[in-house]
């Protein structure tokens, strides 16, 4: 009785996790296969290059080549797995070190969904424009200073590893499509395996373990124990998640502008700890860069931006303090 009680419960927890896996992959086959198409169209039109020229001012500031510009501009405007549709359809025809996809993927996991992400930190209390600053401009910061340590140290010098095929330039419309559905099965696959490894964890307790090594932090970032839990929430899980709860702490009046604005920046610049990494780190992005410099990066900016505005405002004390 005790084994098939156990069998059922590992059914329903399969069941679970294929039905989540399989709603994430469709929303990834809705925002990625438009994206790789209209990639390919630009493409065989020759208006790749032409792109490239007109964002290499950009990228060249992250020390990137101009065409990747329209990887990042697809998931700014759109999601991460529209400027990972455009990444394969692009990989075929570039050279990428490991350090030039750290440095992407670093670009895309701060500054991606303005205009959904935005929308919420909105609602919770932030301008859209200001958070909306703070992610592409820190997203380019932290590009400039990744692309430059790696390039004065030499790290992380060697061709990239992707999951992505790589293909001939010159190949007929059918080899092009099958490249392009084995691409996307693959990202489908990490899918799958980064959703169970989140479940994992959960139920090991590393998550929580997370957000309690997090928390003592946050008291010089300008926010109290009241903001710890939505703050932390969000940046191991997403602005979707700790935006919502945030906008239910302002209805609730528990937390003040300051510690909403600050607790949305922090999130801005860094959200998705888990989940997006594994997926960024499982397409070929090195762990350090991603995650380990992301978010000293991150907690270092608010640190100093919480005592610049502190400097600029009046001081008040925080509700409950």
């Amino acid at each position: 009785m005790n084994l098939q009680s156990q069998a059922v419960r590992a059914a329903l927890f399969l069941g679970n996790h294929l039905k989540e896996s399989a709603s994430i992959s469709f929303g990834l086959l809705k925002v990625a296969v438009p994206a790789i198409i209209f990639t390919k169209i630009l493409e065989e039109l020759g208006c790749i290059h032409y792109i490239g020229i007109i964002l290499e001012p950009v990228m060249k500031l992250v020390g990137l080549p101009g065409e990747l510009g329209l990887v990042w501009a697809t998931a700014l405007l759109t999601t991460p797995y529209g400027g990972i549709g455009v990444l394969a359809a692009l990989v075929p025809s570039l050279t990428l070190t490991a350090a030039d996809l750290t440095v992407l993927c670093s670009l895309i996991l701060i500054a991606h969904s303005l205009p959904i992400e935005q929308s919420i930190t909105r609602k919770a209390g932030a301008g859209f424009l200001p958070m909306a600053a703070i992610r592409v401009f820190g997203a380019l910061g932290y590009g400039m200073l990744l692309h430059a340590i790696c390039n004065r140290f030499s790290i992380w010098q060697y061709p990239a590893a992707t999951i992505f095929r790589q293909t001939p330039e010159h190949q007929s419309l059918a080899q092009w499509a099958l490249n392009q559905c084995f691409n996307i099965f693959m990202v489908c696959l990490v899918i799958f395996a980064v959703l169970l490894a989140m479940r994992v964890l959960r139920a090991l307790g590393v998550i929580r373990l997370c957000e309690n090594l997090l928390k003592p932090v946050l008291p010089w970032l300008g926010m109290s124990h009241r903001a710890a839990p939505v703050t932390v929430v969000g940046m191991l899980l997403g602005i979707v998640y700790g935006g919502a709860l945030i906008i239910r702490e302002t209805t609730e009046g528990s937390m003040d502008s300051r510690e909403i604005f600050n607790s949305l920046a922090l999130m801005s610049l860094s959200h998705g700890l888990i989940e997006d990494t594994m997926i960024m780190m499982a397409l070929g992005a090195k762990l350090g860069g991603i995650l380990w410099g992301r978010l000293v990066f991150s907690l270092l900016v608010i640190y100093v931006l919480v005592r610049v505005t502190g400097l600029l405002a009046t001081p008040r004390p925080l509700k409950g303090d």
